[in-house]
């Protein structure tokens, strides 16, 4: 989001003594860094903004950050939007040496993520600038359809997650993009989604954003599966 008019406080350096390890949180921040987030051009600072509070309270917990969060506006319009704003330069080199940068728009290719920790980067990429969606195929009776769906304006960066889940699922996707190609969109029907979504929701205690994770749930249900 661009960001126009600032209200709240910037936050402070956190006192980060020791380097970043990785683990099932870290994988789910950075998850939420590449979709919502953006490193700012002076090698410090980094931005997490979401319309959901929680999304950013998880991303504090994670990370073990203790920055207020503050609000902005975005282009034109006057709404407020929940960020947070801090520096930590052992965080933002760490965030470098595995593939974000500071122009990550368009440029956006590969994430380092270890093997282990590669479905909770997945779900907080979901839970950033993903979705999910469900709905009775009118074509045929009893037809009831789902589809998760990971949405990046860069087609590089889509295209390795696509590959990413080929390699470790041997799940296809579809891959389709607005008019302008300024977003893409892989998405997943019903055998492929389960498959992913079994993964990215392995434990009931994950770090998740509750309202996707239980819309998913809900539409499950309709069909009798569960995560």
């Amino acid at each position: 989001m661009a960001n126009s008019v600032k209200r709240g406080m910037v936050g402070t350096k956190p006192k980060r003594k020791v380097p970043i390890k990785w683990s099932a949180d870290v994988a789910y921040a950075v998850g939420l860094l590449v979709t919502d987030g953006c490193l700012l051009n002076d090698g410090r600072h980094i931005d997490l903004t979401s319309i959901d509070t929680e999304q950013l309270e998880n991303f504090k917990k994670c990370l073990g950050i203790e920055t207020k969060i503050s609000y902005k506006t975005s282009g034109h319009s006057d709404n407020l939007y929940p960020r947070l704003q801090f520096s930590d330069v052992t965080l933002y080199k760490f965030l470098l040496s595995i593939g974000l940068t500071p122009a990550k728009t368009k440029t956006l290719t590969s994430i380092e993520i270890p093997k282990k920790y590669f479905f909770d980067f997945l779900r907080g990429h979901h839970d950033g600038d993903g979705t999910f969606y469900s709905y009775w195929d009118k074509r045929w009776r009893a037809s009831f359809m789902f589809y998760t769906v990971f949405i990046s304006s860069s087609h590089k960066h889509i295209l390795w997650l696509r590959d990413e889940l080929d390699k470790v699922l041997k799940v296809k996707g579809h891959i389709s993009h607005d008019k302008r190609k300024s977003t893409y969109a892989l998405k997943y029907a019903k055998r492929e989604s389960l498959k992913i979504l079994r993964k990215m929701y392995y434990d009931k205690k994950v770090v998740c954003l509750s309202r996707k994770r239980l819309k998913i749930e809900d539409a499950l249900s309709t069909v009798d599966e569960k995560l």
